[in-house]
């Protein structure tokens, strides 16, 4: 079993990571967990949700995890059962927060005290400040690289720019999916009272929640800002096809006359002053005079 335990005045924490069928029947065999609740802890995700009982509440949480191969944050989910007396955690172990938590109440007795010595609910609590630090840090490096492509996106690699702007489009959309459903989980929390949970337990839940509202908020801001990047990007690069496409106009407007002067004296019928040792130089002239009376005219009507 993958199963640890750390106790501290009368209030247990049971971690479990990557649970097995053994750890369900372990909890169901020791626990009066409902068989509903204990089959979704072995499922890959649930939906964000809290399901109330007389004796226990059975949470089901998401967080994000940041996947740097596919550059995008992607979903961990954490199941809680919490009663009186216990809280326990089932996750995949990819929840970097929550396993630093676990393991500095493990050493530290301290550590025990200050988060469990004050029942499940402040344990709870502490789990859940930690979580939102860490979703914090997640956005802050999301704001960092919408800093970078701000400052690069007047450069000549637009392509690289373009292809940053979507990465971190399709992250800021996860970590919105992500985000959201979790708001409704802790306002449940915070607005009603539990005969387990300790009283008073609404003032803390209720700042966990101003702290995903906070995320939310800065989701938002990350999303309007890359939203606006995009459509600069795309102004930066029609305004520059466009210069492209009327560079390659005026070459071809200046080309066109050139290239029939010299088509028709390309023909092999007789033609004025073809016999003139210097019509070559003549016919030269006259197409740098029409080259330059061309670019003129593009200058006076500022199409140059």
């Amino acid at each position: 079993m993958s199963m640890n335990t750390v106790t501290e005045n009368k209030v247990s924490w049971i971690s479990i990571e990557n649970p097995t069928t053994e750890d369900i029947a372990h909890l169901r065999r020791y626990y009066p967990f409902h068989p509903l609740d204990l089959e979704d802890c072995l499922s890959d995700i649930e939906r964000p949700k809290v399901d109330e009982y007389e004796d226990y509440l059975f949470i089901v949480m998401h967080f994000p995890v940041y996947d740097p191969d596919q550059r995008v944050s992607r979903i961990t989910e954490l199941d809680v059962f919490i009663g009186s007396g216990y809280l326990i955690t089932i996750h995949r172990g990819e929840l970097k927060p929550l396993i630093d938590l676990f393991r500095e109440c493990q050493r530290d007795e301290r550590a025990r005290v200050r988060h469990m010595s004050k029942g499940a609910g402040q344990l709870l609590y502490g789990i859940l400040d930690r979580t939102v630090d860490y979703i914090m840090r997640i956005l802050a490096r999301v704001g960092e690289r919408i800093g970078e492509v701000e400052g690069r996106i007047f450069t000549e690699d637009m392509r690289s720019i373009v292809e940053e702007i979507s990465i971190i489009r399709r992250d800021v959309i996860a970590l919105r999916r992500i985000i959201k459903p979790q708001i409704a989980v802790i306002s449940n929390l915070e607005r009603k009272d539990r005969s387990f949970i300790r009283e008073g337990m609404e003032v803390y839940f209720g700042d966990i929640l101003d702290g995903f509202s906070r995320a939310w908020d800065e989701l938002e801001d990350h999303r309007e800002v890359i939203e606006s990047l995009s459509a600069t990007s795309e102004s930066i690069t029609s305004y520059r096809i466009h210069e492209t496409m009327r560079a390659l106009t005026v070459i071809s407007v200046l080309l066109l006359p050139l290239s029939l002067l010299a088509g028709i004296y390309g023909m092999n019928v007789p033609l004025p002053f073809d016999k003139d040792p210097y019509a070559f130089l003549g016919i030269l002239g006259v197409m740098v005079a029409m080259a330059v009376a061309l670019l003129a005219f593009f200058r006076s009507r500022r199409w140059l």
